[in-house]
């Protein structure tokens, strides 16, 4: 489903209505000036994901969608469990 532009760049900065839900924001990567985020919003009962850039230090001026278009497709997720091992000391 396409965005607008606007409407993803508040979600980014989390400044949006209450039509959208933030689900998460995750770091997942990281350039020499730029932070690459993945975030999982929730828009009329379906779950969507994005990918967008931000400056890491306050000089880089790096907007999120800056070389994007006015319409953003964003594709639809669902949430699904998973079960994962960790290994943690013996104390």
């Amino acid at each position: 489903m396409k965005f607008s532009k606007q409407t993803l760049i508040e979600l980014a900065y989390k400044d949006h209505d209450d039509t959208f839900e933030i689900i998460e924001t995750e770091m997942t990567g990281q350039r020499r000036w730029v932070t690459e985020y993945t975030q999982v919003f929730k828009h009329d009962g379906k779950y969507y994901v994005t990918y967008f850039d931000l400056g890491s230090t306050e000089n880089c001026d790096t907007s999120p969608y800056e070389y994007d278009d006015d319409e953003i497709e964003c594709a639809e997720v669902v949430p699904v469990e998973k079960t994962i091992i960790v290994y943690e000391e013996i104390k």
